[in-house]
């Protein structure tokens, strides 16, 4: 027992902190960011980091060291502390925020083949919303359809483009700061201490889901918690480490944008070009053209190509069989010859299809771009709360979870740290459904408001649907006919087909056609759900 005790392989802290930092922030968070607050997130940063980071993390190490055996992965989590139904709920959440992510992952690929053929943002510019939907469809179906042959290189790929990725935002940063030195000058003026204060109203609560979106993602590495010799110790090294690497990126990474753009006066589609127009501005301060630029574009590229097709894989299978057969559809659960879910895959294009028939609707594509983005600051905001309830479950038995990790000893004290990141992240949630980067109470405005709680319906809502199918199954021996199928699809399409043709009509009218369309979907569920197969 003592050889094969010296001869496991352990996993060293600063190994963990950098797995843990890959799946936590990028550059173009910080853009993103950057455009909501301006030099005044570089506070929100800082207080982020400290009040929300580290606590979050932490807590992440012992639920992680606490359910090693099942692997550690968030709905074995709620499972383990609160059932087997809202384990399956909690993994249906945790999938369908996967959704807009996967959307606007996609959505990205395509921006970034723009920016690495035409080395400018023009060839989004001569697009529709309608084109920009098909394209975005496009690169669904060609990775779904590739990852399959190619998924271990695909997830190689993927890794080393996140590093890559990671040395590019370095590479900014430190030349950002060097360009100083050589006679640059700071775009934003004043740049003083009040220029990085960032004003607490109501706007900054609906910027903060993006914020918690920008630094989630850390429970992740939590099964490799029980991986590392002494997890007492090494762990909080680890996080310590993370923290530290995240706060260079976040505050160095913003101040350096604010050396490049006037944050007073940013840009209208930042948040969609802002990475390429960054080092763009960084290649004409140093004389060299669009050099940097095209090797951010093509990392951009292959970083995004290949994690979108590892997730389109990693997220279907991790919701069909992580959830059992209790609550999951014999149909999604069909593999073919190659072990393959494709029904699953279906279902995931399907919501992928609806979430960009949403956005399809709004005037511009840099408006579908921003909407998307700040979904993805709603919803994943919303299914981070499970890992803050989960661990308040445990801390309040504690004596029913023992760990090899303990983050603060005292229970009430560490129920109260569980409550205060719950309560934080609720609020973000919450306020993250009013619109951002558009007039306040315009038609927009109001549009956006209405999907945005039509998109988290549906995407939520769909997980309470897949038990009664199987139910269905159960009852019936299969839970639709072909003709109801054929019925679906067919509705489907012509939803899709239908949003395309009307994409340049105006505001009013797409919100017509949005609730007549989402009407008749209930309406078709409703009659199908009546029917016997």
């Amino acid at each position: 027992m003592n050889n094969l005790e010296n001869n496991r392989h352990y996993i060293s802290w600063p190994v963990l902190a950098l797995m843990a930092f890959v799946t936590v922030i990028g550059f173009d968070d910080i853009i993103y960011n950057f455009k909501n607050q301006g030099m005044g997130v570089i506070t929100s940063w800082i207080l982020m980091l400290f009040l929300y980071v580290i606590p979050y993390s932490l807590m992440v190490g012992q639920l992680g060291s606490i359910f090693n055996k099942e692997g550690g992965g968030l709905s074995s989590w709620i499972r383990g502390t609160n059932g087997e139904f809202l384990g399956y709920f909690t993994a249906w959440t945790y999938w369908a925020a996967s959704i807009p992510y996967v959307v606007d992952t996609a959505n990205s690929v395509v921006i970034g083949l723009g920016w690495a053929i035409k080395g400018s943002g023009k060839f989004q510019d001569t697009m529709s919303n309608g084109q920009f939907a098909l394209w975005t469809l496009l690169v669904f179906v060609v990775f779904i359809t590739i990852q399959s042959r190619f998924k271990r290189s695909l997830e190689l790929l993927s890794s080393i483009g996140g590093i890559a990725m990671f040395g590019m935002t370095v590479l900014f940063v430190i030349m950002a700061f060097a360009s100083l030195k050589m006679g640059g000058h700071i775009a934003t003026q004043p740049m003083n201490l009040s220029a990085i204060i960032p004003k607490f109203d109501l706007k900054y609560l609906t910027t903060l889901g993006l914020l918690i979106y920008a630094v989630n993602g850390c429970e992740l590495i939590a099964p490799f918690v029980t991986k590392m010799k002494n997890p007492r110790h090494e762990f909080p090294k680890s996080m310590l480490m993370l923290v530290v690497m995240t706060a260079f990126l976040t505050i160095f990474g913003s101040f350096s944008l604010g050396i490049f753009f006037d944050a007073h006066h940013l840009p209208n589609d930042l948040k969609m070009n802002g990475s390429y127009y960054a080092f763009q501005a960084l290649g004409q301060q140093y004389h060299v053209g669009n050099l940097f630029m095209y090797l951010f574009a093509w990392t951009e590229v292959t970083y995004l190509a290949a994690l979108l097709a590892v997730l389109l894989d990693a997220m279907t299978r991790m919701l069909i069989s992580d959830t059992g057969k209790k609550y999951m559809p014999l149909f999604l659960r069909k593999t073919n010859q190659a072990g393959l879910p494709i029904n699953g895959y279906l279902l995931t294009c399907l919501l992928s299809g609806f979430i960009l028939f949403l956005g399809i609707f709004l005037p511009e594509m840099n408006d579908v771009f921003n909407w998307l983005l700040n979904l993805n600051g709603i919803i994943s905001p919303g299914v981070t709360c499970w890992i803050f309830y989960a661990f308040m479950r445990v801390r309040k038995n504690p004596e029913e979870y023992p760990s090899e990790y303990v983050f603060i000893k005292n229970d009430k004290l560490a129920w109260w740290a569980g409550f205060w990141a719950l309560a934080i992240t609720i609020v973000a949630t919450v306020f993250g459904i009013a619109p951002q980067d558009v007039a306040e109470f315009s038609a927009i405005w109001w549009h956006e408001l209405i999907i945005n709680i039509v998109a988290i319906i549906v995407l939520v809502g769909s997980g309470a649907i897949l038990p009664l199918i199987t139910k269905r199954e159960k009852k019936y021996g299969s839970a639709f006919s072909k003709v109801q199928c054929f019925a679906m699809i067919l509705f489907t399409i012509t939803a899709l087909v239908l949003s395309v043709i009307v994409g340049s009509t105006k505001l009013a009218e797409r919100n017509l056609v949005v609730a007549g369309v989402v009407a008749c979907g209930v309406i078709a569920v409703w009659l199908v759900g009546r029917r016997k197969p």
